[in-house]
């Protein structure tokens, strides 16, 4: 995908806008754009703005712009804490609000990339938000300087508050905010920004800005939208993915109460608009539909796994990275160690279902919708409604769960859309079902791993052979991304470069390949994406060779680890704050994972206990971080132990059946999540280095699975190859 560099919005072709910002979302982003602050600030008609990112009330209140969403990961918290410090106000009396893409695409994209996925939301923008917070700062302390006809670098400035020591005069940024508004906006790249050890506001664990309204109930999510005028969707989608609608009889339900229409989307889908939702609903469940019938319908469990278990196997890879001659080292090596993993599709299952409220009319188009990227949602409306981009708004609420599911799959905001230009100009609020939302995900990728390896008579690894057979995710979502046949998004974590995802091991003789195994079933990023599966294979791998080699399992990678510093220092804080090699209760045994993606080092070590009937108890789990700068512990220490929840959700009950061509699990009775009685203690222990900028979000969440995986290993004495863990019997 083509990054966008600069220039001109308005001559940004309609066409590129669409297939760029589409893309983008999940695991993928837009790519950083520098935005140029405008020579001359916009002004409101009351509070002007000092510019994009920074309006100074004359109360004093500092609102701060974020373009990024927010779905409970405190990303709107941390960039507004970045403004801050380089603005240098009263934390205490700053509030932000968000931008519209629609806003940023008429002042020729001055907020930069609006995608908020692959753990980007601080990494990708920390730079040009705290130029925009200290652009700000300049300016308002350039017109205290012209207001007293002193020279701006006689002043200081501490929360808000401008002194001029000579004379002993003060003033506060809402007495200049006018003033500065009126002013050139210094050049971006001119300005140096405050080093991290000297943060006052930024860096420091303060209290979230998102919380009250969430606690008292006055939130108002995208599903809770309310229009004078207001009708309600609902739309079922074909159960067998690929296939069509081939009938329905209307007036079967015509006569109930509230119906308007039965709307036909696309040629897969059938909506019923009622003047209620539940109206609109049950009419659906009565709706006789007939389905077309196609080849799908033969796909299950079976047909996959034994896809899968074949590209095992296969000669042509679809991606690779290897040094030395691996094949012939584990050959000829005195001792072998192979085995076999699979993981399963999983749902993001987010407590807010899918759903979008649309407005068309002749000559607007508009959107009320929880998205990931407003800018692809911007992008969907406008090719949806057939209205030109500059015709169209989206307006973004907080997210009730994203994890990669809201992002660049906008196939909600194109179904929302096709059924309100049924009605011009009557919002329509279309709302998926629980069982919608978990048959017609993005699911996570299924995957399955081959691992070989061969040992010398010391126990040293010599030689490792990784493959990884499963579905692509670009296949579905960016099939340009995929470079002559080869994904290498499916190696994620294997890399040989530093910087995003590493491979951590150093191994003399090494091959890690990948056979794209795709199946009917739509996929998508899930938080962590690829990382997830890659870390729970590599790790758990690695702990059978180290058993094999008869070597501590700490120790066993130490050696491995010498040339990844980075790398080795958070697996020592985890082991160290772990309290690996130190007594346990009878029972109670540990593991250890080390992982690194979204260009941040993670490390995990679990206590666990396997009881005499085979049930798993996780009591402590200590979980070690380097996203190079943090910018709110607190808010890092909440993503960490949200990490092992989902993680571990995922690895006690996540799965996704398939049989006759469709999704078997549709509700949470069936998906089952974590309970509150089931959550170990978490400890997170933060190791920055201060010279990179890494993700939060994601990371942690790759070590969770097998460093649980290797306790379990220790306490039965037998590897755990498969997920979820409700399937396997360990005793």
């Amino acid at each position: 995908m083509k990054q966008i560099i600069g220039g001109d919005a308005a001559k940004l072709s309609r066409r590129k806008f669409i297939v760029g910002t589409a893309a983008a979302g999940g695991g993928l982003a837009l790519g950083l754009y520098l935005p140029t602050f405008e020579a001359h600030a916009q002004a409101t008609t009351t509070t002007p703005e000092v510019n994009v990112w920074v309006v100074v009330k004359p109360d004093e209140t500092c609102v701060i712009r974020i373009a990024r969403s927010e779905m409970g990961q405190g990303t709107l918290t941390g960039l507004a804490q970045l403004v801050a410090e380089e603005l240098d106000c009263d934390w205490k009396k700053v509030t932000t609000e968000q931008i519209t893409p629609g806003q940023n695409l008429a002042r020729k994209r001055p907020w930069g990339d609006m995608s908020t996925g692959g753990s980007r939301g601080i990494r990708g923008s920390q730079d040009y938000v705290r130029r925009g917070g200290a652009a700000a700062r300049m300016m308002l302390m350039q017109a205290a300087a012209n207001e007293w006809n002193v020279p701006v670098s006689e002043l200081t400035v501490s929360e808000g508050v401008i002194t001029h020591a000579a004379s002993k005069r003060t003033v506060t940024y809402g007495k200049v905010a006018a003033a500065a508004a009126k002013l050139e906006a210094p050049d971006p790249k001119g300005i140096k920004l405050r080093d991290p050890k000297e943060w006052k506001i930024a860096g420091k664990p303060l209290n979230r800005l998102d919380t009250a309204d969430k606690l008292n109930g006055s939130k108002i999510y995208a599903i809770d939208v309310k229009l004078p005028g207001m009708l309600c969707a609902a739309i079922k989608d074909s159960p067998v993915f690929g296939e069509k609608v081939k009938s329905y009889d209307e007036s079967k339900i015509s006569g109930r109460p509230g119906f308007r229409k039965v709307v036909k989307v696309k040629d897969t889908a059938v909506a019923v608009v009622a003047d209620t939702w539940w109206q609109a609903k049950t009419a659906l469940d009565a709706l006789p539909i007939v389905w077309e019938t196609g080849p799908n319908e033969n796909e299950s469990d079976v047909t996959i796994a034994a896809r899968l278990k074949e590209g095992l196997t296969a000669t042509e890879t679809n991606g690779n990275r290897q040094n030395g001659n691996a094949l012939k080292a584990i050959s000829e090596a005195l001792k072998k160690v192979e085995a076999v993993y699979s993981t399963p599709f999983l749902a993001h299952a987010c407590m807010e279902p899918m759903n979008c409220t649309a407005k068309i009319s002749a000559d607007k188009g508009e959107v009320w919708v929880a998205t990931q990227n407003a800018e692809a949602s911007l992008a969907a409306l406008a090719q949806a409604s057939g209205l030109p981009l500059e015709k169209c708004e989206v307006y973004r609420s907080d997210l009730g769960g994203g994890f990669g599911r809201r992002g660049g799959a906008q196939d909600y905001v194109h179904q929302a859309v096709a059924i309100a230009k049924e009605f011009p100009g009557v919002p329509v609020k279309m709302i998926w079902s629980r069982e919608e939302d978990m048959a017609h995900d993005f699911f996570r990728p299924i995957s399955m791993f081959k691992g070989s390896a061969g040992l010398d008579a010391n126990g040293n690894l010599v030689g490792l052979h990784m493959r990884v057979s499963g579905q692509s995710i670009n296949a579905w979502v960016s099939p340009s991304a995929i470079k002559d046949g080869k994904d290498m998004r499916q190696l994620q974590g294997y890399y040989e470069e530093p910087g995003d995802a590493q491979f951590g091991y150093s191994v003399p003789n090494l091959l890690i390949d990948y056979a794209m195994r795709n199946t009917h079933v739509p996929v998508g990023p899930w938080r962590g994406v690829n990382t997830n599966q890659n870390a729970v294979y590599q790790e758990c791998f690695i702990e059978e060779v180290a058993k094999a080699a008869g070597k501590d399992s700490l120790e066993f990678r130490r050696v491995l680890m010498s040339k990844h510093p980075k790398h080795l220092a958070v697996l020592n804080a985890a082991a160290e704050k772990g309290d690996w090699g130190k007594p346990l209760p009878p029972g109670v045994h540990r593991g250890i994972a080390q992982f690194m993606g979204y260009g941040a080092y993670s490390a995990a070590v679990a206590e666990v206990s396997v009881s005499p009937q085979g049930k798993v108890k996780i009591h402590r789990m200590v979980l070690a971080l380097n996203c190079g700068h943090t910018v709110n512990p607190s808010q890092i220490a909440a993503q960490v132990e949200g990490s092992v929840a989902y993680g571990l959700t995922a690895a006690l009950y996540g799965e996704c059946t398939v049989n006759k061509g469709r999704m078997t699990s549709l509700n949470f009775d069936t998906n089952e999540i974590m309970r509150l009685a089931e959550m170990p203690k978490v400890e997170t222990v933060l190791v920055p280095t201060y010279d990179f900028w890494g993700g939060v979000g994601e990371p942690t969440i790759c070590v969770v699975t097998p460093s649980v995986l290797n306790a379990i290993y220790a306490a039965t004495g037998k590897p755990v190859r498969s997920l979820p863990l409700k399937n396997v019997k360990l005793i």
